[in-house]
């Protein structure tokens, strides 16, 4: 009987999401970071960036054990791109770097406790595992959503996510 680890799992499900993700952003055109649907809503280039520096943060959660979003010290994400080309080749750098964090994890550390506060006040407390998972993978697949949103709405063809998009299967 083969035996996955909750490591080689998150791997994998990583991997899988990463491929879709990098699709979606290279679809970004770079006249269009400051297309804004809604006064409420984060600007194309906003929004591609935020995916991308979530990959910076998912990496926090396999490597220390807490974040205090009040801390000055904190690191910060650097300046947003201002290019696709930019925005890809972050993405692969950051990628690359969650990977390389994830690979050199075990199942032990992933079961140990990641804590998300602002000062005393806990905001996410899980263990790093499913923190990966809710506060990493599927906040990362949310955003990605609202950015297939953004490209249907600028009549950019949509790739496939889990399947065929309406792009790729003409009409229905």
């Amino acid at each position: 009987m083969h035996t996955s680890s909750l490591q080689q799992n998150i791997l994998d499900e990583l991997d899988r999401e990463l491929v879709v993700t990098r699709q979606v952003l290279a679809r970004v055109p770079d006249d269009k970071f400051d297309y804004q649907p809604h006064p409420k809503s984060m600007k194309l280039g906003q929004l591609a960036s935020h995916i991308v520096n979530l990959l910076k943060f998912k990496q926090l959660f396999v490597q220390t054990d807490h974040r205090d979003l009040l801390d000055p010290n904190a690191p910060k994400p650097p300046p947003s791109p201002t290019t696709t080309a930019e925005l890809l080749t972050r993405f692969d750098q950051f990628s690359a770097e969650l990977r390389a964090a994830l690979r050199a994890s075990s199942d032990e550390e992933l079961t140990d406790n990641f804590r998300l506060h602002r000062g005393e006040q806990t905001m996410m407390e899980r263990p790093k595992g499913a923190a990966l998972r809710i506060m990493g993978l599927n906040h990362s697949i949310h955003h990605r959503g609202q950015l297939t949103v953004y490209l249907r709405l600028l009549d950019i063809p949509v790739p496939g996510v889990y399947g065929p998009s309406a792009d790729e299967m003409g009409e229905f």
